[in-house]
């Protein structure tokens, strides 16, 4: 499981307890971060005209993983076909966003969120096997990188209610809650 641990400052010193440009740097990816993926849920969801034409929305009896999934290209397109428009992934994948989009945004259940958050890029990723633009890199990775970075260094401390969720009698008992 990965640690979360306060970063050192110059000389190994712990940092106080004020906070710095940077923690606000990092709250504010988190933040931006949390509001992609809430946006791709509402989008899929209600049909709001971004990616999703209203007629397509979940809420109209469309599938949230079809246009994606049945797209894919790459050496794992067979999976990626075969479950566009599962109800099953359609279901994983917009509770996932929610999910993910909510706790980033708040703070909480950091852990559980960017690292759901990770392998749910690196699917997507997978799926857009070759990458357009780069012979490997793309967006889906780098925001994997970024939320790899809010884990570890606590991101939802700062514009987040992730110290008092880390208090609660629930996620004391279960730590991976954190």
């Amino acid at each position: 499981m990965v640690a979360i641990q306060e970063p050192l400052v110059e000389g190994g010193r712990a940092p106080s307890t004020r906070r710095t440009a940077v923690d606000y740097v990092w709250a504010a990816a988190r933040i931006s971060l949390g509001w992609i993926f809430l946006w791709a849920f509402l989008d899929k969801l209600f049909g709001l005209g971004h990616a999703t034409p209203s007629a397509r929305a979940w809420i109209n009896g469309g599938h949230p993983t079809k246009g994606f999934l049945a797209n894919a290209t790459g050496p794992f397109k067979g999976v990626f076909h075969d479950m566009a428009g599962n109800a099953f992934w359609d279901w994983l994948f917009m509770l996932g966003l929610a999910g993910i989009g909510v706790a980033l945004i708040l703070g909480i259940g950091m852990r559980i969120a960017t690292i759901s958050g990770v392998i749910m890029l690196v699917l997507m990723w997978a799926a857009e096997l070759p990458s357009a633009n780069n012979i490997f890199m793309d967006d889906h990775i780098i925001y994997a990188i970024v939320l790899i970075g809010l884990l570890m260094v606590g991101a939802g401390r700062t514009l987040g209610f992730g110290t008092a969720w880390t208090r609660t009698a629930l996620v004391r008992r279960f730590r991976w809650l954190a």
